[in-house]
């Protein structure tokens, strides 16, 4: 077998370990991750799983780099071949709420938050990283926004990213409680009235004076 061979091969193998890892984790949480289960869904053995992952941590840490690409692969990088502005954030929010339906059993990205915020170390770490960097790029699409004139120049960014990234929550809870479609539709509502509370103020009207003379 040539190098090139093997080397394939083992990326193929690693790939599927994390396919099925992933969905371990969106189920049952990273911390539902264990090696001996997951080599054996695998149909492999424990040193063989070992061999592409140093550790179980390691594993974690793939998992949510792996969650963390499908996330931008289905929810942002679309919504940029919209124009800049609220056609923009809308299809980046749009996306957001269907990534609740499009992941089978929960997000593992929302589901790390809740298992590691009080546990310090690199999976932590790893989370908060990831939720600093997509406030920003919320934040970053509200100023587009501004910049487009559709939203108030005295928009705080991150305050609107906040609630914004508060209605995506409350949707993602509610469509597992009481169904998708509920969810989304309030979820749009909350969205379209959030949005008008920064609009930009609208120029007044010119009225035509008539001529006195």
């Amino acid at each position: 077998m040539s190098t090139l061979t093997a080397t394939n091969k083992g990326a193929a193998t690693r790939e599927a370990i994390l396919d099925q890892a992933y969905g371990i984790a969106c189920s049952a949480g990273l911390e539902g991750l264990s090696i001996g289960p997951l080599a054996a869904a695998v149909g492999m053995s424990k040193s063989g799983v070992f061999a592409h992952f140093g550790s179980r941590e390691d594993l974690q840490l793939a998992v949510l780099d792996k969650a963390g690409e499908r996330f931008v692969a289905y929810v942002l990088l679309p919504a940029l071949q919209q124009p800049r502005g609220l056609v923009r954030l809308r299809a980046i929010v749009d996306a957001w709420f269907d990534w609740s339906r499009h992941t089978d059993g929960g997000c593992v990205l929302l589901g790390a938050v809740s298992e590691y915020d009080d546990r310090p170390g690199a999976l932590r770490d790893w989370v908060v990283e990831q939720q600093k960097r997509w406030r920003q790029v919320l934040a970053q699409a509200v100023q587009l926004c501004v910049e487009t004139g559709e939203l108030g120049a005295e928009t705080d960014t991150e305050q609107l990213a906040f609630e914004i990234y508060g209605t995506a929550l409350i949707v993602h809870h509610d469509a597992g409680l009481f169904g998708f479609d509920a969810a989304v539709a309030r979820g749009r509502r909350a969205l379209e009235r959030l949005l008008r509370s920064y609009a930009a103020p609208r120029a007044p009207a010119v009225v035509a004076v008539p001529s006195l003379a």
